[in-house]
This record gives C-alpha cells, structure tokens and sequence, in this order.
C-alpha cells in the first residue's frame, strides 16, 4: 500500500495549517472512524469552554480508535472536522493540535466545517476520520 501526499503550487499550502491539499492511497483497508470528541472514558467532558484541550482530546480519542483499528493516526488519510460557530473567530488551536499529532509530510486531507452546535452543548469540535490500512 502507498500514500501520497500532494500539495500543488497552484493551491495554498494547506500544510501550514496542519494538512495536506490531496492524499492519494492505492490498495489497503479502508477504516472509517465515527466523530471524536472531548469526552473522556468515563464520559466526562475534558477541558469545557478550551477549544484546545478539546482538540487535544479529540485527537488522542482518535489515536485511540486507530489503534483499536490496528493502526495508527500515519494511516489518516482525511479528517472532517466539525467547530462550533462560536469557536471559529480563533481556530489556532485546530491548526496547532493537527501540527502535533499529523506530521506535515503525512497530514491528512481536511475539511473544516463551522457548525451551530453540536450533540452536546459543551462540545466546542468534533473530528470525523478515514483512514487505511495496509493488507495483511
């Protein structure tokens, strides 16, 4: 299995901001991850009213599926990535939290949604993945 990661010049960087404009995967399994979000595994809110902590959350929940997948976050190849409204005047803490767990010469494509709430009041994002894995 490969994966290739494109960022044309013709587009902006989107590295920069924690992600790759086009990920290419040929053969492999394909994992489709439902949204993570900041709850922990007693289904406690981390981090109420901090985007970040809630970005660092969601991303190490999804770790944690990947792993219970048999791979790991190298293996996204694209996130969808829902902020609440309210959120989405400072979403560094997005872009910081995608740098530090995806590095650039791997990060996933993404798209960023704002949205009016979501299925919690608390929650401030929520981050939805596919990933693919080698053939065994």
């Amino acid at each position: 299995m490969t994966k290739e990661y494109l960022n044309p010049p013709e587009l902006f960087d989107g590295r920069k901001f924690g992600f790759s404009q086009v990920v290419i995967s040929t053969g492999g399994k394909t994992i489709y991850l439902s949204g993570q979000v900041a709850w922990d595994a007693d289904h406690q809110i981390v981090g109420p009213g901090d985007l970040r902590a809630q970005v660092w959350q969601s991303l190490r929940n999804l770790r944690t599926a990947m792993q219970a997948a048999g791979g790991g976050l190298s293996d996204v190849v694209s996130l969808r990535i829902y902020i609440k409204q309210s959120e989405l005047e400072n979403t560094r803490p997005v872009s910081e939290g995608l740098k530090e767990f995806f590095p650039s010469e791997s990060a996933p494509a993404s798209t960023w949604i704002g949205v009016p709430a979501l299925a919690d009041s608390d929650f401030l994002i929520e981050i939805e993945a596919i990933a693919v894995l080698e053939e065994e």
